[in-house]
């Protein structure tokens, strides 16, 4: 599926480091190790758990050249992946331990995406990530950095973690915070909870687009909702099966939403932990519901339509998209 022209939404950077990138930031640490930490079994006990294999990652990343080199490892994912464009979310306040200011943490992704921008030839922008256990202090900070770096690469705040330990009530002021400055923003929701995480979040932060979300489908109102309002569901099938939102690939609900016409994307939301890439994500699907090109195709238009970009590069990419659609295939409406 790799010839297929790929458009991603939900990826986290510092949870998708090669073994060739964590061996430059880090020699020390083994093939074995590497495995063994930073790779998660194909099922977790939690998304709590799943979780645990985070740290790895960012603890890594604490200077500006652990961070270029981390940003500069994606790249080279995603060119190999088929990937035209891609939206990369990480957590500036997770990247503080060696002495590094939350804006120069910003500044050096921001910078590192950039060159990779012009020297890769694809398209992708920076989501800041708030998270669950911060407190409504690190949230407005998180915030506050996405208008500061209005104009560059950085595009939108997202809230992601451990939502069955943690309510969203430290974060409301955040997110209205960037509603009220006309900041793009998205959620992580509908994942170790249920359809009702899904509604409190839509409730209180009001988002445009979701992170998972997969559990919606527990709830026909909710999905009725979805559909008339065209919230975007950023989908990572492969993730939610290791957190256990799903029991298992067959039953992933993503076919069901999917034909139920909600619009959504196929991510692989953490390419280390998960172990996986887009395009053998493609192939999952293909194998468990019979997915094709008109699918994937249908899917990456829907991903461009809720991506945080310009009407020129959107439409840019549509083209991209569409001169490489097989002749003859419709999007299912």
């Amino acid at each position: 599926m790799a010839r297929i022209p790929k458009v991603e939404l939900h990826l986290h950077l510092d949870c998708s480091l090669s073994f060739s990138a964590v061996s430059q930031l880090d020699p020390s640490i083994s093939r074995a190790e590497y495995d063994a930490e930073f790779v998660a079994p194909p099922q977790c006990a939690s998304l709590a758990d799943f979780l645990t294999r985070a740290p790895r990652g960012f603890q890594l990343m604490q200077t500006r050249d652990a961070l270029r080199v981390a940003t500069e490892d994606l790249f080279e994912q995603l060119i190999a992946d088929g990937v035209i464009y891609a939206e990369i979310r990480f957590a500036p306040l997770l990247h503080l331990l060696s002495g590094l200011a939350p804006e120069a943490v910003v500044a050096a992704v921001d910078r590192a995406t950039e060159e990779c921008i012009a020297g890769a030839g694809i398209e992708a922008r920076l989501i800041l990530c708030t998270l669950r256990h911060f407190d409504a202090a690190q949230s407005m900070a998180t915030a506050q950095l996405v208008e500061q770096f209005r104009g560059s690469r950085v595009v939108a705040l997202d809230i992601a973690g451990d939502e069955a330990s943690y309510p969203l009530d430290a974060h409301v002021a955040a997110f209205r915070y960037a509603a009220d400055h006309g900041l793009h923003y998205t959620a992580h929701a509908g994942e170790a909870c249920g359809a009702e995480s899904v509604w409190e979040t839509l409730r209180k932060l009001r988002p445009a687009r979701i992170g998972h979300g997969v559990r919606s489908v527990e709830d026909a109102k909710l999905l009725e909702h979805l559909r008339r309002k065209r919230i975007h569901l950023e989908v990572c099938p492969s993730s939610n099966v290791q957190t256990r939102a799903s029991v298992s690939y067959p039953g992933h609900a993503v076919d069901r939403l999917y034909h139920a016409g909600i619009p959504l994307s196929i991510n692989t939301d953490t390419r280390t932990i998960t172990n996986v890439t887009l395009e053998q994500e493609y192939a999952r699907l293909g194998e468990h519901f019979a997915w094709g090109e008109p699918e994937f195709f249908a899917c990456n238009q829907e991903a461009l339509r809720a991506a945080f970009i310009e009407d020129d590069v959107r439409q840019n990419l549509r083209s991209q998209l569409g001169s490489r659609a097989i002749a003859g295939r419709q999007t299912p409406q």
